[in-house]
């Protein structure tokens, strides 16, 4: 396996399997016929999802041409950068964040040779968000998109996150719940019948479960805002929301200023300091 960033061996929640899997593919990540496509079809609904909700918890017009201007944005699991770079063309200030070096080589080349991407406040490194959280480091939006059910220690994880959300802020995740229909859908299904993920992508057992995250984020001082299930059709490949949440779903949770002290503005410096 590809040696990772200094320290991250140490860390809890890194599993070298999963980082040796996506080291296979990281070249792959902005073809998009490629084994990410479901990712870039999903990545449209996902950003204007984000965009919904930040700009409501943090008064923002959703409207304007960068309604994201002055939010600091962290991209956890970043992978080759597809929404970090949506987030940023919205004018987020983002910095993503990948434990595989080779993704984070992908994302910095794509925006680096992208000249329609050249003015985006984006940075990319190589390390791991229990890292970042140990600088001290704190932003206005913490995201992990599609990565709570990669790692190996999910509490460890989920704390970071919420270390990494200044108070006032917020945190999303999107992830896939534990029930019968995810594991008939999203492993047997969408590896091995349909093929639309590569065998492995996903190990049933590490799907967090809506209640799980809620008892894990409010253990770290941060209150659910909002769920909201993801379904795909088979036929269209077309993804869209649903209050359904038995396979795919998204959550927000706001850093309750009450408990971790008191500021509700954007941060100008990101480096301060079916269960429910």
């Amino acid at each position: 396996m590809e040696q990772g960033p200094a320290g991250a061996q140490h860390v809890a929640s890194i599993d070298p399997a999963e980082v040796a899997f996506y080291n296979q593919l990281a070249d792959t990540w902005w073809d998009k016929a490629g084994p990410f496509w479901p990712l870039h079809r999903l990545n449209g609904l996902r950003t204007k999802w984000l965009l919904d909700r930040l700009c409501k918890h943090f008064g923002l017009d959703a409207e304007a041409p960068r309604p994201l201007t002055g939010l600091s944005v962290l991209d956890i699991g970043c992978g080759g950068g597809i929404l970090s770079v949506a987030l940023a063309s919205l004018g987020a200030r983002v910095h993503g964040i990948d434990v595989t070096e080779r993704n984070i080589f992908t994302a910095n080349h794509h925006v680096s040779t992208s000249a329609e991407l050249q003015d985006l406040d984006i940075r990319f490194d190589a390390t791991s968000a229990e890292e970042l959280a140990r600088r001290g480091a704190r932003y206005d939006a913490v995201l992990s998109m599609e990565v709570v059910e990669h790692v190996a220690d999910l509490q460890g994880f989920i704390s970071a996150n919420c270390a990494l959300t200044r108070p006032g802020g917020v945190l999303a995740l999107s992830t896939i719940n534990r029930t019968l229909r995810s594991w008939l859908f999203a492993i047997i299904g969408a590896e091995y019948i349909l093929r639309w993920l590569p065998q492995g992508t996903h190990q049933w057992s590490r799907f967090p479960r809506p209640g799980e995250l809620a008892d894990l984020l409010k253990s770290n001082g941060l209150a659910i805002d909002r769920y909201t299930g993801v379904a795909v059709s088979p036929l269209s490949r077309r993804f869209s929301l649903t209050s359904n949440l038995a396979v795919n779903y998204m959550l927000t949770a706001k850093s309750n200023p009450q408990l971790r002290g008191s500021e509700s503005g954007p941060v100008n410096n990101t480096t301060r300091g079916n269960d429910k």
